[in-house]
This record gives structure tokens, C-alpha cells and sequence, in this order.
């Protein structure tokens, strides 16, 4: 069982529902790169301040498996882990339908660190998520 750092509660908006009344595909990764820029939040910083400086995080990989869908005026929470993979940092997003905790997606988010439009090997991740980082030696 992955032991989550962050989360945040949403509630779906009608909008992000297709013909079926269910939400569409997409918002599950809008609500997730939601969850992210808040959890950064919390180390003190945001991407763009980070920006500012030269420094680029982006998405390299989106991986979402649905589970079980959410509906119109729902309640969810996103629920955030993360770790170091070599140059990436990943980022384990799960989304629970409230109030019965009923998993609805799970994501896993790859994310690299450009600086100054270079590549670089993930320094930042450490410096931004000093304490918070677990490293996988892959």
C-alpha cells in the first residue's frame, strides 16, 4: 500500500461531463496536474517561479487507469505520492470518490527538469523536495 504526502478535495463541475453523464477522460489528468502544482505549493515554490529562474519541470509520461467513474457534483480527493527514477521524478496520483473512498483512477506521472532548456540529470527535484523525495535507484 503506497503511504500518500499530499491530497486535495475537489468536486467535479458539471461541464467536465460528456453525453453520459460521466466525467470525460481528460479532466482525470486536469485534476491530477491540479494536485500537483498544489502539492509543490506546499515545498515553498510553484513552476512559475521555477520558470522564472530558467528552470522547466514537464510532463514526460501520462499513465491513467479508470476504475470507476465519477459523476456531476461528486466529491473526490486526489491523493499524491512521489519518488526519483534516475533523472525523473514520479508522481503516483490516485483519485477516490467520497465519501466512500471508492478508487476511481490511478495515474503515475513522469516528470524531467530543464534548465535553461537543458536537460538536466534531477538535481532540483531533490533541492524542491528535500525530505520529501524517496529514491528508486532504476
Amino acid at each position: 500500500m503506497r503511504k500518500f504526502e499530499f491530497e486535495i478535495e475537489m468536486k467535479v463541475r458539471d461541464y467536465e461531463c460528456d453525453l453520459q453523464g460521466v466525467v470525460n477522460n481528460s479532466n482525470y489528468q486536469h485534476y491530477m496536474e491540479h494536485a500537483r502544482h498544489e502539492f509543490l505549493e506546499t515545498t515553498g515554490t510553484s513552476f512559475s517561479a521555477l520558470h522564472d529562474q530558467g528552470i522547466d519541470v514537464m510532463v514526460s509520461r501520462v499513465d491513467i487507469s479508470y476504475k470507476h467513474p465519477l459523476r456531476g457534483s461528486d466529491r473526490f480527493v486526489v491523493k499524491v505520492a512521489h519518488e526519483r527514477e534516475g533523472v525523473k521524478l514520479v508522481f503516483f496520483e490516485d483519485i477516490y470518490k467520497l465519501p466512500e473512498q471508492t478508487l476511481c483512477a490511478k495515474g503515475r506521472i513522469e516528470a524531467i527538469c530543464l534548465q535553461n532548456g537543458k536537460l538536466t540529470r534531477g538535481e532540483l527535484f531533490d533541492t524542491i523536495f528535500i525530505d520529501k523525495v524517496k529514491k528508486n535507484p532504476r
